[in-house]
């Protein structure tokens, strides 16, 4: 008996949902279709995927070590009909691509409008999301690649390295400290920090940051770069962002920006594809095209 794509959809969308109902109502199938496939699975591996857990499953040590290599099957399954489909009308040629937030609503679109005028054959889709969602869409290959702030630490990814992401600290533009020489950011200490949501990069990267000068302000969560910029604009607290993010309220006036002797230093932003199977040619010429249109950085395998 041999694993079949059924079994590693249903597996799948248990650990998605956290439920074989969850599952069943995902993929409009029976549960106990599910909790057969799942049986059917487990036997086929000898060990069990998920343990109960109180009144609910959890993965196993096992179940938790297959996921990436089931994950990888069905996404390169997904990619290799869109591979014939795109054969089969050579004129037609899809990318999907995964932004994070800050990305998205600052220099993706732009790159994209020049990839599609150089590649008209190729129709482009955009989805946003926080580093946790976009990296989660390129490994299962729900998305053929995503920009980001960081490279992952994760071996079925390559990421190559393209225009800097400088980081900024933004305030009310009539803040006292706005417009003054570099301050520590010890002097910030007790200002309440504006943060994203838990997956977000822009929050791991304010986290870090406090965390290594030891400085534990109050802090205030918001779902938004938008709502981070607006609470800072009135006074609410402080933040660090991407200077792309903030470009054009720095300018205008809407925002101020406090000069830091110790703050974060530039980073790369990245453009992330799967290491995994074969490349399809429209997302090796948009990987070419973004390294090439903006810092040409040299193409490394995420570690």
């Amino acid at each position: 008996m041999a694993i079949t794509l059924t079994q590693l959809t249903s597996f799948l969308a248990v650990v998605r949902g956290g439920s074989v109902t969850a599952a069943a109502d995902e993929l409009i199938v029976t549960q106990p279709s599910v909790s057969s496939a799942i049986s059917a699975l487990s036997k086929e591996l000898g060990c069990d995927l998920f343990e109960r857990v109180g009144r609910g499953i959890e993965l196993t040590e096992a179940g938790a070590a297959f996921v990436p290599y089931a994950e990888d099957v069905v996404g390169l399954l997904d990619r290799g009909r869109q591979a014939v489909k795109e054969v089969a009308a050579a004129s037609v040629r899809r990318l999907q691509i995964a932004a994070v937030t800050t990305a998205a609503e600052s220099f993706v679109p732009g790159l994209m409008r020049s990839f599609a005028e150089a590649h008209p054959e190729t129709e482009l889709t955009l989805v946003v999301g926080n580093y946790k969602d976009v990296v989660t869409r390129v490994l299962t290959h729900r998305d053929d690649v995503a920009i980001s702030g960081r490279p992952p630490d994760d071996e079925r990814l390559l990421a190559e390295p393209i225009m800097t992401n400088e980081i900024v600290c933004i305030a009310s533009p009539d803040d006292p400290l706005v417009g003054k020489k570099a301050v520590a950011a010890a002097e910030l200490g007790e200002r309440p920090w504006l943060l994203r949501e838990k997956g977000s990069g822009t929050r791991a990267l304010n986290e870090r940051f406090l965390a290594e000068r030891e400085l534990t302000p109050p802090t205030l969560t918001l779902g938004s770069n938008g709502a981070i910029k607006q609470a800072a604009r009135v006074g609410v607290g402080v933040s660090l962002l991407s200077r792309a993010a903030v470009e054009t309220e720095l300018e205008s006036g809407l925002l101020g920006e406090i000069k830091l002797s110790d703050g974060p230093q530039s980073r790369p932003w990245f453009v992330l594809r799967s290491a995994v199977g074969p490349t399809r040619p429209a997302v090796e010429s948009f990987a070419e095209f973004v390294t090439r249109s903006s810092r040409p950085g040299r193409s490394r395998r995420a570690r």
